[in-house]
């Protein structure tokens, strides 16, 4: 699935949605190391961006996305529409990344 077929509206331009397949997700669990734990403590000190945290933040949203893209394409879509996350700490130190949106298949409309 092309990237650029993604998006967290909920139409593409210059498409037209053929079939709703239904929601998909990617769910992504990941707890943060000591070494990481310490070394984001000892950002705070100097304040400004987190590198260590934002750093590994993105790596998990990206994950749970590709996730969601692999569970969209084994259903047959070849875009998603309404992406959206959502984020819950499911115990100290150990978060949950939720990717989600519609699954579709689009055609070029003409």
């Amino acid at each position: 699935m092309e990237h650029a077929l993604t998006t967290t509206a909920f139409t593409l331009d210059g498409y037209r949605i053929v079939r709703n397949l239904g929601v998909v997700r990617g769910i992504m669990v990941r707890s943060r190391s000591i070494f990481g734990t310490i070394g984001g403590s000892l950002q705070t000190i100097i304040g400004g961006n987190i590198s260590l945290f934002t750093s590994l933040c993105e790596k998990t949203r990206n994950e749970a996305f590709e996730l969601m893209v692999a569970h969209a394409q084994h259903l047959g879509a070849n875009a998603v529409v309404g992406i959206g996350y959502d984020a819950t700490e499911v115990m100290n130190g150990v978060t949950e990344v939720l990717c989600y949106g519609t699954a579709v298949v689009v055609e070029r409309s003409g």
